[in-house]
């Protein structure tokens, strides 16, 4: 079972998104618990502050150490692996599919969730393992970005999601984005579904999704074909796509 903590200044935030849908399914599944705490309950002064002013000057308070420091020193087992503590910040690393991967083998996750102008420099060194940016944007504080990395992982885990294949087949699992999907009737108001897909012929199905996984691709995001080695197949289809411009 996966251990998630979250250290939040407002740890209401995530009381609806761990209470519905996939991840409540995940909890109740017993695949993943959740534990949401105020890091100012670690504050060692009587009016509960964790932050202060920046050495040097400047605009806006800075995390202190301190409360920080102490909150994951408390979240970590005596006996067990050491946890992947995760900072949300602008100045991380970019969040990818391949990430949210690789955090889901962990058997421990730590969020941290700050709210200010900054982290004490010593957290950053000494307390975390990954410092993550969800985008090129400034939230108001770390919660929202968290929720996204923590729904993106909990729904790789094994025995969560009904169909197994649902996590493999996603956009960006294969480096590409997903292939189009359509369901019943088979004819909308004249807008018909592809022969291919009622055909029966599950190869003819495979190859349409391969060919439109990669079209979708190449034409919405071709910037994740840069480190893409194309086929002869596919540079056949790009050829394709291109005179037909």
């Amino acid at each position: 079972m996966m251990k998630i903590d979250v250290l939040s200044l407002f740890p209401a935030m995530f009381t609806g998104i761990f209470g519905e849908s996939i991840l409540k399914k995940a909890n109740e599944k017993q695949a993943v618990t959740y534990n949401v705490i105020n890091f100012r309950e670690f504050a060692d002064n009587k009016h509960g502050q964790v932050d202060d002013y920046p050495y040097g000057g400047g605009a806006g308070m800075v995390l202190k150490p301190q409360p920080i420091f102490d909150a994951v020193e408390s979240l970590k087992g005596e006996n067990e692996l050491k946890p992947r503590v995760i900072l949300m910040c602008p100045q991380g690393e970019r969040y990818t599919q391949s990430k949210a991967e690789e955090l889901a083998k962990e058997e421990h996750l730590i969020f941290i969730c700050g709210h200010y102008e900054g982290y004490d420099e010593r957290i950053r060194e000494h307390v975390v393992t990954d410092e993550i940016s969800i985008g090129d944007y400034v939230l108001t504080g770390g919660e929202l970005g968290a929720m996204v990395v923590i729904d993106s992982v909990v729904r790789l885990l094994p025995g969560v999601l009904g169909n197994e294949d649902s996590p493999v087949k996603d956009s960006f699992s294969s480096g590409l984005l997903e292939h189009p999907h359509y369901t019943r009737p088979a004819d909308f108001r004249g807008m018909k579904v592809p022969s291919e897909l009622i055909s029966g012929n599950h190869r003819l199905i495979e190859e349409w999704r391969e060919k439109e996984s990669f079209r979708r691709t190449f034409e919405r995001r071709p910037d994740l074909l840069g480190n893409h080695t194309l086929s002869e197949k596919q540079k056949q289809w790009i050829e394709e796509w291109e005179k037909s411009r």
